[in-house]
């Protein structure tokens, strides 16, 4: 069985002055898709930016590779291997895009060749950043942004990938090509930890899930489970 690639335990945190996390468990295995579900304001992006560095806690632990990250800096957890994709993109509209994807080298720190994700490689899985390389990544689409935010990460050699909303404002086609993307990804053994709105796919396509209400874990367990529970259908799937 697969050892946890993250553990967060008893994670409370602050944001604005306002307590947003409320002693969260939270664990993700190698090789997994993890997905955080739940609605706006309970706490799902303020606990990724904690994770990242970002943010800081004011109680609790988070262990990357069986090691604590509490207190390092942001670039320093990045450079270890935990890289996020955040809601709203934030590329560097004037750099083409070329350069928005290279500027993602900087988070490999020395790290081997085994975790890079080169050039050809994230042609490959968005063919449409080679078409458009040469562009100001600020003239493409929020569909076409989204996935030079996605290749941009995987420049960095994650070990693991975090997600804020990926499909937040994107039209349905685009979010089949993400989606796709995502899944390809994982299938080729990156570690996923996906907070998404659209419940229904986050759960279609992840191993296991927690839902996040107010800060705290309200329900957790195998996404082909959660699925069918009736507190999880009535809040967040409805009816197909």
């Amino acid at each position: 069985m697969a050892a946890d690639l993250l553990t967060v335990s008893a994670l409370s945190a602050q944001y604005h002055g306002i307590k947003a996390l409320h002693g969260i468990e939270l664990s993700v295995r190698e090789g997994s898709t993890t997905a955080v579900i739940g609605p706006n304001g309970a706490g799902k992006s303020t606990m990724l930016n904690v994770i990242s560095g970002l943010v800081t806690r004011s109680h609790g632990d988070i262990t990357f590779r069986g090691s604590s990250i509490v207190g390092l800096k942001a670039d320093t957890i990045a450079r270890s291997g935990v890289l996020q994709v955040p809601e709203g993109r934030r590329i560097l509209a004037p750099l083409s895009v070329e350069e928005n994807l290279l500027l993602g080298r900087l988070a490999l720190n020395g790290r081997t060749s085994d975790d890079l994700y080169s050039l050809d490689k994230v042609y490959a899985l968005f063919p449409v950043l080679k078409e458009r390389r040469k562009q100001p990544g600020g003239s493409m689409s929020g569909g076409q942004q989204q996935m030079l935010a996605i290749g941009r990460a995987l420049m960095g050699g994650p070990r693991l990938l975090m997600l804020d909303e990926p499909s937040l404002g994107l039209a349905p086609v685009i979010v089949n090509e993400v989606f796709m993307a995502l899944t390809q990804l994982n299938r080729e053994g990156l570690t996923l930890l996906l907070i998404e709105q659209n419940a229904r796919r986050a759960l279609a396509m992840s191993s296991y899930a927690y839902v996040l209400d107010r800060g705290a874990v309200v329900r957790h367990g195998r996404s082909s489970e959660l699925v069918s529970d009736p507190m999880i259908v009535d809040h967040y799937l409805g009816t197909k």
